[in-house]
């Protein structure tokens, strides 16, 4: 699949450039980019847990929502060029640093690069659950790839509606793509499964960003994903929408309100919703957004 890089259609971009000649819409090109690898405690309960989700953050990315709260790295390109053979190392050092499992982070532009690291590193001993942290944004033909290679699906939900989509990420028909990128990674791994420690080890949980006025949108979504899926899948309804310097949108200058967030928590129950998560309002905050500082990805040398 790495030739699919000299004339790349991994997303619904399709871009059709040689990313060993040039740059297309995520300005990535056929070196993997990353930014950060660490311990994170900041997702889901069954991703997070006790120990941490062993987490790597991909510079760049196929969205570039206008809100994005990762700017430093979705859009302005900061990060270290590495080689496979060291992205298959980091995931194994995440592993020795007793992480519950490798979570990728935007990697939808390194999907041929990230399965040759994810070889690697199993024929030497990574066994912990490997999850595809992405936007949504993705083609069924990226996904079918990864099947064998990812075992717990994360993806956003973030519209319902093609004009919200267009007008705050340039993303004409993310709905349709997201939709059918979710039911091949639903076809893929089926129901959540979890360990004795109630932490995911296969499955689907869909996030969704609330944003602020837009109950319905978020509405449409919730409804679209309880019918479609029941309980099968787990819903992670966020409110964490932080506005970010130099937003041009006034309707998203400020947070999501208490009320919007506890009218759709009312709303999900009324569905019937019962896999979900929710957050507490602490969560809008600049604070939780990574310190993008190049931690764990340069090799570690003896002091020897």
């Amino acid at each position: 699949m790495v030739n699919i890089l000299k004339n790349c259609t991994l997303c619904p971009r399709n871009c059709n450039i040689n990313r060993y000649q040039t740059i297309g819409f995520c300005q990535a090109n056929h070196k993997v980019k990353v930014s950060l690898a660490k311990l994170f405690f900041y997702e889901e309960p069954p991703i997070s847990g006790i120990n941490g989700s062993g987490t790597i953050f991909f510079t760049n990315c196929n969205l570039k929502c206008c809100f994005c709260q990762n700017n430093e790295i979705s859009n302005n390109g900061k990060g270290l060029e590495i080689t496979i053979k060291r992205l298959s190392e980091i995931m194994l050092e995440l592993q020795e640093k007793n992480a519950h499992n490798i979570n990728l982070v935007t990697p939808t532009m390194y999907v041929p690069q990230i399965i040759k690291a994810v070889k690697k590193a199993k024929k030497k001993g990574l066994v912990i659950p490997i999850i595809y942290n992405t936007s949504g944004y993705e083609t069924v033909d990226t996904i079918k790839s990864l099947e064998g290679i990812i075992d717990v699906y994360l993806p956003d939900f973030k519209y319902f509606d093609n004009d919200i989509a267009i007008k705050y990420s340039n993303a004409d028909n993310y709905f349709h793509y997201a939709k059918e990128a979710l039911a091949e990674m639903f076809r893929q791994t089926g129901p959540c499964i979890f360990d004795d420690n109630e932490i995911i080890q296969k499955g689907v949980i869909v996030r969704h960003l609330m944003l602020p006025n837009h109950e319905n949108d978020t509405k449409k979504i919730l409804e679209y994903l309880y019918k479609t899926y029941h309980d099968s899948i787990y819903i992670s309804i966020m409110n964490q929408y932080t506005p970010m310097k130099n937003i041009k949108f006034d309707e998203l200058k400020k947070p999501v309100q208490k009320k919007e967030y506890e009218n759709i928590i009312y709303y999900a129950i009324e569905l019937g919703i019962k896999n979900a998560f929710c957050q507490e309002n602490e969560t809008v905050s600049e604070s939780f957004i990574p310190n993008f500082n190049f931690d764990g990805i340069k090799k570690q040398t003896s002091k020897n």
